[in-house]
């Protein structure tokens, strides 16, 4: 195990990708009155920067900022050797790895692991012990607009509430509902219902449904066959399929050593 050092707290530095964006006051005094009484139960995990004496937190921000509020001004800490890029992906999953970030703060989180740091969504649930349906769900809260995540947050709404939301197509409609749940104080399922009627009074019909289905059907399967055939000439193509309730996405990764070195291989014949 790594060597507890005690770091001043003006040397420590908040990571940029925490995801956690708000400390409530209350919490915070808590954590204060019991790091006075108990002092810091658990050290802070943290990365020094560009070799100077100052670090950037992995995880701890909010026993630091309390232990701020108690007056303490050294705080104990083990130093962890990594790179920016790892000091934010420790950050990330450890913060949703808690179950006290808002349901918000999680999408925002997982969002970043895929589009900043290139990790599959695949590779987030497994990390995360979660399914990859719950992160495609989570994920697609951020499709609500800034303000309307705000409102939600602020009016205390779940995210059922939020998810059901996303049915309706435009921020007009949104607004519309969101001032009628507000107003009637709806639950989610009283909040399905209303967004349920909303969308049968937009709805338009749909045509030929049942052939672009069966056309979708058809590149995935040729896609699929495309990389049953790359095995099968020796190539170690790997692929990861995502599917949501609006897309299909796929993500093929192959050697470059297939692309230098020829592959020979003799495929038998069932005839006589």
């Amino acid at each position: 195990m790594s060597d507890i050092n005690y770091v001043k707290t003006e040397k420590l530095l908040p990571n940029p990708y925490q995801p956690r964006h708000k400390f409530e006051s209350s919490e915070m005094l808590s954590l204060a009155d019991s790091i006075k009484e108990n002092g810091i139960l658990q050290p802070l995990l943290i990365r020094r920067i560009n070799n100077s004496d100052y670090f950037e937190i992995i995880a701890g921000e909010r026993r630091l900022r309390a232990s701020i509020l108690a007056g303490i001004p050294e705080v104990p800490c083990i130093e962890v050797d990594c790179d920016y890029e790892q000091s934010a992906v420790y950050s990330i999953l450890e913060n949703v790895q808690r179950s006290d970030l808002s349901f918000f703060e999680e999408a925002a989180a997982i969002g970043q692991l895929t589009e900043h740091f290139g990790l599959t969504q695949s590779e987030i649930a497994k990390r995360l012990s979660k399914s990859q349906s719950a992160l495609s769900n989570k994920v697609r809260l951020l499709k609500l607009p800034t303000d309307v995540r705000y409102f939600i947050e602020k009016e205390g709404l779940t995210e059922r509430h939020a998810r059901a939301l996303l049915r309706l197509e435009s921020e007009k409609d949104i607004w519309a509902a969101l001032n009628i749940i507000k107003e009637k104080g709806l639950n989610v399922e009283k909040t399905e219902n209303l967004i349920d009627s909303m969308c049968d009074k937009t709805v338009k019909p749909r045509k030929n449904v049942v052939k672009v289905f069966k056309d979708v059907r058809i590149f995935v399967n040729t896609f699929n066959k495309a990389i049953e055939t790359m095995k099968a000439s020796g190539i170690d193509a790997e692929s990861d399929k995502t599917e949501t309730d609006d897309y299909i996405e796929f993500r093929v990764k192959i050697p470059k050593k297939n692309m230098n070195e020829p592959t020979l291989k003799v495929l038998k014949s069932n005839s006589a």
